[in-house]
């Protein structure tokens, strides 16, 4: 039976299943698909930004003065003429991102679009244009699939409804809201009608079960992540867990751009959590905070162009993988596997000072060696070291009684000091598991 008839089956029967108890969920094949891209950007962006501010939060336990230059100054002053989409879309693509999700409108209730549903939007500031339009447009020609965050609850909202706000208590939510829950559904036909076909959606809400299910019913295409799905906010769960699953997470301590009082991860760190979140089969969606202007962080773009580099030479093991059952890592060395080609990849984490041309040995037990073999490092050719014509970095395998230890030179010059901090990784073909 084909994969396409046996997905067809699949999403017949778990529709059929699902209905008979009043249950939509996302469609197989698309959490497949969602499953193989791997790596995403995240965006928190909001007119506060301009206050370097926790996003929207601050509204919370704020006087009725705080409150009130909020809403009605604060927009007033808001102006990212250095916003560039083609810019971001290119950053996010040259760093192998599969896909963008983007804040569309946070706990605050401003919309970063041109929205009928409220004047507390994009176009009532001085800039004027529909930021979410212009980054869908960008995002679509560099080929990046396109996520709108959008969270139900509504801190503008509440506050018209004379409601204390909150995201704890009494119609807070859209299951004890029923205005608040049509009002979320007006602006999500706005999302998902006029930018063309959404790929997949973030709801941030304590509550959303009502709505999540008028989205699978008027937008079945959209794969929605969380509320249909684990997806762990800052931090990495010790293992696998069932099904797709998408870790978020900042650069620094904070969403949206924090201009002080700041500490960032290093590309290193990054780069390693991208590859145990892959290895334990997850998606990792990694944040990007820019300033009030438009621009991206100069911090964070250097942070995601080590990234980029590294995703330039690697991708493979990270895109269209999932995890080897039973054997996440050995030590430092995380694994992956691509089942259509056969292919097991080694990452090799935390090797200080590895100098290229250098050769290192290592050991991997739950690996075993066929005859039919081959090893090689992703992204070199194991035929040459620059300026070293007699030596030969060519990666070999022994398979010992136990063990298979590997051998392999890092001879692919990336920095021009010729030490390289990040992850090698080798792809082995036609290995055995041993359990």
């Amino acid at each position: 039976m084909s994969k396409h008839k046996t997905y067809t089956i699949a999403i017949l029967i778990s529709l059929i299943s699902l209905s008979a108890f009043g249950q939509l969920k996302n469609k197989p094949p698309l959490e497949e698909k969602f499953m193989d891209m791997g790596f995403g950007i995240f965006i928190h962006w909001s007119f506060d930004s301009q206050l370097g501010s926790v996003i929207s939060h601050t509204m919370v336990g704020a006087s009725e003065e705080y409150i009130d230059k909020y809403m009605n100054e604060l927009p007033k002053t808001f102006y990212p003429d250095k916003f560039d989409p083609d810019e971001w879309a290119r950053l996010f693509k040259v760093i192998g991102a599969e896909y963008v999700v983007f804040t569309t409108k946070h706990h605050n209730g401003f919309c970063m679009w041109d929205t009928k549903t409220t004047e507390f939007n994009i176009m009532n500031t001085p800039y004027g244009k529909d930021i979410v339009g212009m980054l869908v447009e960008s995002l679509r020609k560099y080929e990046l699939k396109v996520g709108f965050y959008y969270s139900p609850e509504d801190f503008s909202f509440l506050h018209k409804q004379d409601k204390v706000i909150s995201r704890k208590g009494e119609g807070t939510q859209v299951t004890d809201n029923p205005e608040l829950l049509e009002y979320s559904k007006k602006q999500l036909d706005e999302l998902f009608n006029n930018y063309g076909a959404i790929d997949m959606a973030f709801f941030d809400s304590f509550s959303k079960k009502p709505l999540m299910q008028w989205v699978h019913k008027n937008y079945p295409d959209i794969v929605i992540t969380r509320g249909e799905m684990q997806t762990p906010e800052q931090k990495i769960p010790n293992g696998p867990m069932p099904g797709p699953w998408e870790t978020c997470m900042t650069m620094g301590t904070q969403w949206q751009y924090k201009p002080t009082n700041e500490n960032y991860k290093s590309g290193t760190d990054i780069i390693n959590k991208l590859i145990e979140i892959r290895a334990k089969g997850g998606n990792f969606l990694l944040n990007v905070g820019p300033k009030p202007n438009g621009e991206i962080p100069i911090e964070q773009e250097e942070r995601l162009r080590e990234v980029g580099l590294w995703m330039f030479v690697n991708d493979e093991a990270v895109k269209e993988i999932r995890p080897v059952s039973g054997m996440i890592k050995d030590g430092d060395i995380w694994f992956t596997q691509n089942e259509k080609e056969k292919a097991v990849y080694v990452f090799i984490t935390e090797e200080k000072d590895w100098f290229k041309g250098f050769r290192r040995n290592f050991l991997l037990k739950n690996l075993k060696a066929t005859d039919k073999t081959e090893i090689s490092v992703v992204g070199q050719n194991d035929l040459v070291v620059e300026y070293w014509p007699d030596n030969d970095p060519k990666s070999t395998f022994v398979q010992h009684e136990n063990v298979l230890e590997i051998s392999i030179s890092r001879a692919h010059r990336l920095y021009n000091n010729k030490v390289w901090p990040n992850a090698v990784v080798v792809k082995l073909t036609n290995v055995e598991f041993i359990k």
